[in-house]
């Protein structure tokens, strides 16, 4: 029998602290996972359920966007995916007693992590204006309620309409139909906060805003190099993928301010090497780069390349270091671009990236050394000011080589969310392009807005502002997720409406509107039976995009959390038809009840999804077509891939200041926290920590183990404060710290945004280190 969840909030502001990890998963990760896994759904409905874990057969994990090998293997997950696969096939409930014993101002005063302990939710529930208690409400009457708001607003484009990227293609693609339809591109999505820099970057270098590697090329290259990134907690599965690589004969070039054990050693669990021989080193060249300095790094080995080229130097196979070739068919403004790298020196390099020439030499040593290189990167790249630039310069220093649309290379954005990249191609997207507004004319019928709609951050100044007075929420954490905690939150408390569609309780559902709903749906792990064409009722499947740009199938088994629980699909489907009505000629019944004719429909208006239902239905899907990569054809404004010439820049931290970045621990998966430890980095039981490195907090006069309250120092002149953090001496990049989100979204400015992408720039934030007002004692509660 699975746990009861905790009847206390533990106080997470009193942690212990032991010396980082040396190495990552091994016998330990699969202790956690099925312990996690015992506690949530005991331990038949674990093993039940972990085995169908990205199976051809099964669902696609609730966690990461990692692919799939073609033949996954029996055990195909990792331990944070077993966490969230636990936390939506727990038994424990949220049931309409739970929020009558429970007063919104009580949910209030506890934290994420006490809030998703209690389960999945049942039913329906509604806030009314001036009540304190959710109540249950008809699934009729939480419809009317949403299209009484909705159809009373002075325009469509008060109303902002938000996707998690756990969303399905399927659910995705009708979420846009509807909010077009209803007459708005407000389409903000997670892609906003992460990997937006990523896709402008690549749009406009490449002409395709996803990556182009498959799995196989990760495996068959020379040389991987990871930049901000830390797959050993974030997207474990990738360790397999990289030493699959190194048996290969790859070597692995680590950029990070922290040294993560997952990059340094990677203890396989499902090999006898990782579990008793000592797993595998992981890591050739680790360059401890200061935060924000990766532009620079990749325009000071552009520079060497040049220089070898210049030299007649040869790769291994025999070519030039600059594939002269590659880059007079395929690339526009090369001259420029090598004229800039060329007169980049190396003093202006060490100041940007804290790195010395010589480390910098031993890094282009082994690119001059590799015939295919891979860059993968995450947020550590996407979330600064120079966040767009930095992703071009990876772009350019690939081009130099011919490193794109060559087997075993490419860029490799890693993604998070598991179908955040499915979300954008099914046209969550607040800029839509107008070949897609064209097709869905064509095949509805109807007239798409062209004007461009809110991204998150602006959603979050036109709710602030009163510009918007609905906000409707498909999955996610909203509140949580976004910067400026205390700017977000006011601006949520000044909408007329807030809803939000999801499976357990979050911070999201205590920061309401004058009205809220709450409405539950399935999860990944669900049976999801719908009436289907003859009404006799039939499984349903959804499908998911993942990181390489993949289609396949998810279909759970498990018995739904509550009998009046909603699929995604059927809750746009009737929220449409009871907002749009019979006005609308869009068959939302029939795509309700039959999820191939949503496919049908997608295949006529998505590139790349011809005979769409048939093909997803094959084992392992199929993959979706990328120019780069498959014919080295660039669809950019000049018909070519794009060097960048621009200035490098990084960030500027005036004396006695450091630079954060926010970052997760080993036991959250973006805003769900599974549990109080960290144990890679050596932090247990607690989250209020900053890392620090020893001689920069000695300088500051801070002990290791005392408190200290974050201090965000913004132009703007606004006090932005996080009190009450432990200071941990570890080993990061000198003038960098590093903390947990969400706990100092509060320190991330509303306004201070990547250039292009708008991304809240969370990686990179100039903070002071106060000692904290008094002591935190600790504290036992459960």
């Amino acid at each position: 029998m699975a746990g009861k969840p905790p009847v206390g909030d533990p106080v997470q502001d009193a942690p212990e602290v032991t010396p980082p990890q040396e190495s990552a998963v091994g016998a330990a990760a699969i202790g956690h996972a099925l312990r996690t896994g015992q506690e949530q759904m005991g331990v038949r409905r674990t093993a039940r359920t972990l085995l169908r874990v990205n199976q051809h057969d099964g669902f696609d994990c609730p966690g990461c966007a990692w692919p799939e090998p073609d033949r996954p293997h029996t055990f195909e997950f990792c331990e944070n995916g077993a966490k969230a696969v636990a936390e939506e096939a727990t038994l424990r409930r949220v049931t309409p007693a739970f929020f009558a014993a429970h007063p919104v101002a009580d949910l209030a005063g506890r934290s994420g992590y006490w809030l998703g302990q209690q389960g999945r939710l049942t039913h329906p529930v509604y806030l009314a204006e001036g009540a304190d208690t959710y109540e249950p409400v008809s699934w009729e009457r939480a419809f009317s309620l949403v299209a009484e708001e909705l159809t009373a607003l002075g325009s469509p484009d008060e109303a902002v309409f938000y996707t998690s990227g756990r969303t399905s293609n399927e659910a995705a693609f009708l979420y846009q139909l509807f909010a077009r339809e209803f007459g708005t591109n407000n389409l903000p999505d997670c892609s906003n906060l992460c990997h937006e820099s990523s896709g402008s970057a690549l749009t406009e270098t490449l002409g395709v805003g996803k990556g182009s590697v498959l799995l196989d090329d990760l495996h068959r290259a020379d040389l991987i190099i990871v930049a901000g990134q830390n797959p050993g907690t974030n997207h474990p599965r990738m360790l397999s993928a990289l030493e699959r690589a190194k048996d290969n004969g790859a070597r692995i070039v680590t950029v990070n301010p922290l040294p993560e054990p997952g990059m340094v050693r990677f203890k396989n669990p499902q090999t006898v090497r990782g579990l008793a021989r000592g797993g595998t080193p992981l890591t050739d060249l680790f360059l401890q780069i200061r935060v924000g300095g990766d532009q620079a790094l990749f325009r000071a080995l552009a520079r060497r390349v040049l220089d070898a080229h210049d030299a007649g130097a040869r790769t291994p196979g025999g070519r030039s270091p600059v594939d002269e070739e590659f880059v007079a068919e395929h690339t526009h403004g090369y001259e420029e671009y090598a004229a800039a790298a060329r007169a980049y020196g190396d003093a202006e390099a060490e100041r940007a990236t804290g790195l010395t020439a010589a480390e910098i030499d031993r890094a282009a040593e082994l690119v001059l050394g590799a015939e295919k290189v891979v860059v993968c990167w995450a947020m550590g790249l996407t979330q600064h000011k120079h966040a767009v630039p930095t992703i071009k310069e990876i772009v350019s220093f690939l081009l130099l080589g011919g490193h794109v649309g060559r087997p075993g290379a490419g860029v490799c954005p890693v993604r998070g969310h598991s179908n955040v990249q499915g979300d954008r191609t099914m046209g969550i997207f607040e800029r839509p392009a107008p070949a897609f507004l064209d097709a869905l004319e064509k095949e509805f019928g109807f007239a798409p807005p062209r004007r461009h709609g809110y991204d998150v951050v602006r959603a979050i100044r036109a709710l602030r502002d009163g510009d918007a007075k609905v906000f409707f929420a498909v999955g996610g954490n909203f509140v949580a997720a976004s910067p400026d905690t205390e700017v977000t939150e006011a601006a949520m408390r000044r909408a007329r409406l807030t809803v939000h569609v999801s499976t357990k309780l979050n911070r999201s559902h205590v920061v309401t509107g004058a009205r809220a709903l709450i409405l539950p749906t399935l999860g990944r792990t669900e049976r999801d039976r719908q009436p289907g064409p003859d009404g006799r009722g039939h499984d349903q499947f959804v499908t998911v995009e993942d990181s390489m740009g993949v289609v396949h199938a998810s279909r759970g088994r498990l018995a739904p959390a509550s009998d009046a629980l909603l699929s995604e699909v059927a809750i746009v489907c009737r929220l449409a038809r009871a907002v749009l009505g019979e006005a609308s000629a869009t068959p939302w019944e029939e795509f309700a009840g039959d999820y191939a004719r949503i496919r049908d429909r997608i295949a006529r208006v998505v590139p790349g999804f011809e005979d769409f239902d048939a093909r997803a239905r094959r084992p392992g899907g199929f993959t979706l077509p990328h120019a780069p990569r498959d014919e080295r054809r660039f669809p950019t404004a000049t018909g070519r891939a794009n060097f960048t010439s621009g200035p490098v820049t990084c960030p500027e931290v005036p004396e006695g200041r450091l630079l954060l970045q926010t970052l997760r621990s080993h036991d959250q998966y973006n805003t769900t926290i599974y549990g109080l430890d960290d144990r890679y980095r050596g932090v247990r039981g607690g989250r209020r920590v900053v890392l620090v490195h020893p001689g920069d907090a000695a300088a500051l006069g801070l002990a290791d183990g005392a408190y200290a309250d974050i201090v965000g120092e913004w132009h703007d002149g606004v006090e932005r404060r996080a009190d009450g953090f432990r200071v941990v001496h570890y080993p990061t990049a000198r003038g960098c710290a590093a903390a947990y989100y969400p706990e100092t979204n509060v320190l991330v400015p509303l306004d201070s945004t990547a250039d292009t992408s708008n991304t809240p720039t969370s990686k990179s934030l100039v903070v002071r280190l106060e000692p904290a007002a008094s002591t935190v004692e600790p504290d036992t509660t459960v």
